[in-house]
């Protein structure tokens, strides 16, 4: 059984929202008309596009209030291995901190477990994945919360304190906790061994403890001693799991025995330790940070020149080239828009690591080793200027990319030999027009499902998301030079004559 929950809900609904709304041949693409092609007055062509492979440098910074990404995929023929670790502190909520209220007597502590919150997966859910837990060593990591780390980063790690084999496809049972108290679905379970939980336990701060504990009475005393905790995914996995930090599922639970202070009864209950945002002075927010690299195949470092691999962020673009638009005669276009077909591969294996759900196009400066929006047509509604000129932002307001115009979502279709394939087209019909009518500059394109994007150029420039989930997504698709040429990479555009 292959689940994908949460990322893959999204595909199928952006395949039914979208699946005939902007098809080639209809009477009504985006918000243009199309007359009908007689080749006297009205035709359609079809333009050769020149690519080449691209692989990101990716540095961009994921955030607890993210879906982040745990897990590993070692089996993907085509593109190679993922390895994504969480890095977490969770701390009380309050200090000084004590375990059961003022007054009660602790028994026992009789465990610690790591819940972590769990949302989805992308991936071959089939293959059980190992995760391990380690405590953070590296101070530079728990004291400094206000500095965001990269997906580059990763802190010192100290012993291993726990680990567990998940079964992906169970996450979504229920499970009885707390001596049946309690239950709780979607959550991964790591119980940490019996050493983190007698150092633990040891450091209550109302109880009564050798010189050097006492890490409950404040915030800055217990970052010293808990700098935070490492979660890898090690062995054979084959898929990526997605975590959200904020969730109240992820959660350090400590499991005790207590006596009541009035009435002298035992009672068993745990307490809590989560992720804290709030910035109180003396409890600073938690530490988090995401590490994702990607092991690329040599045929997506150096692939054939018929083929283009792309990965959604940490991941991998495209360099497109039109030649033929470079001074273009004056003519209405009613549509111009880049069709891309993928290549499959193995019907299985694509289906488990599917296609992203968008496909994202932008344009390079001239001169210049920077990128800029394409023209006009991410949101023909909303007035925005790539050249940051005449008051207007450099984005579509809100960052808002009307797709039902634009494109760039993923639909399938059967090919020529009955396979059935994923499929893009991207609308530039207005960035075209003003290359027809003005003379305006034929600039390089870049190709790439995005995960977030950012322009630095531009004064204030902040990040900006895009609708792919975090390394959610990959897939082959014939290039502008495919020896099949109904499938490759093309612009098609139908024009009239003035």
């Amino acid at each position: 059984m292959i689940k994908r929950f949460l990322p893959i809900a999204l595909v199928a609904f952006i395949f039914i929202l979208h699946q005939g709304c902007t098809k080639l041949d209809t009477t009504s693409l985006g918000s243009d008309l199309i007359p009908a092609v007689d080749n006297v007055k009205t035709f359609r062509d079809s333009f050769d596009i020149t690519t080449t492979q691209g692989i990101f440098a990716d540095s961009f910074k994921i955030f607890n209030s993210e879906n982040n990404v745990l897990g590993l995929i070692t089996n993907d023929p085509l593109f190679g291995a993922t390895e994504a670790n969480i890095f977490l502190q969770l701390k009380p909520g309050f200090f000084p901190y004590h375990f059961a209220n003022a007054g009660d007597t602790i028994v026992g502590v009789d465990s610690v477990v790591l819940g972590l919150s769990f949302k989805g997966a992308w991936g071959d859910t089939n293959v059980l994945q190992r995760l391990e837990v380690y405590e953070i060593s590296d101070p530079s990591f728990g004291d400094s919360v206000f500095k965001y780390k990269d997906i580059k980063y990763q802190p010192l790690l100290g012993a291993m304190v726990g680990s567990a084999i998940v079964d992906i496809r169970e996450l979504n049972d229920k499970k009885i906790i707390a001596g049946g108290k309690d239950s709780v679905t979607n959550q991964i379970r790591i119980k940490l061994n019996n050493t983190f939980t007698s150092v633990l336990a040891a450091r209550d701060s109302l109880s009564v403890s050798p010189t050097g504990n006492n890490a409950f009475r404040s915030d800055s005393v217990f970052r010293k001693a808990y700098k935070g905790l490492a979660v890898k995914a090690t062995g054979s996995g084959n898929a990526l799991m997605y975590i959200n930090l904020t969730d109240v599922s992820t959660r350090l639970e400590i499991h005790l025995r207590k006596k009541n202070a009035g009435t002298g009864k035992l009672d068993t209950i745990y307490n809590s330790f989560k992720i804290n945002n709030n910035d109180l002075g003396t409890n600073f927010p938690s530490a988090s940070s995401n590490y994702i690299k990607r092991f690329y195949l040599s045929n997506v470092t150096n692939p054939l020149p018929q083929d283009l691999y792309l990965q959604t962020g940490p991941g991998t673009y495209a360099n497109l080239n039109i030649p033929a638009l470079t001074g273009l005669s004056n003519r209405i276009v009613h549509r111009a828009q880049i069709y891309m077909e993928q290549d499959p591969e193995d019907i299985i294996y694509d289906s488990l690591f599917s296609a992203p759900p968008y496909m994202y196009l932008d344009l390079i400066d001239t001169g210049s080793t920077k990128w800029k929006p394409v023209y006009f047509d991410l949101n023909p509604s909303t007035p925005y200027d790539p050249d940051n000129k005449n008051g207007y932002p450099y984005f579509p307001g809100d960052a808002k990319v009307d797709y039902n115009y634009f494109g760039g979502f993923a639909r399938t279709r059967l090919n020529a030999i009955g396979e059935k394939v994923v499929y893009y087209e991207i609308n530039i019909t207005r960035h075209v027009q003003q290359i027809a009518t003005r003379g305006t500059i034929n600039y390089s394109m870049r190709l790439f499902p995005a995960y977030r994007l950012f322009y630095p150029q531009y004064p204030g420039a902040s990040a900006i998301s895009y609708d792919n989930p975090l390394a959610f997504g990959r897939v082959k698709l014939k290039s502008g030079t495919h020896p099949y040429k109904p499938g490759r990479m093309q612009l098609i555009m139908t024009w009239s004559k003035l």
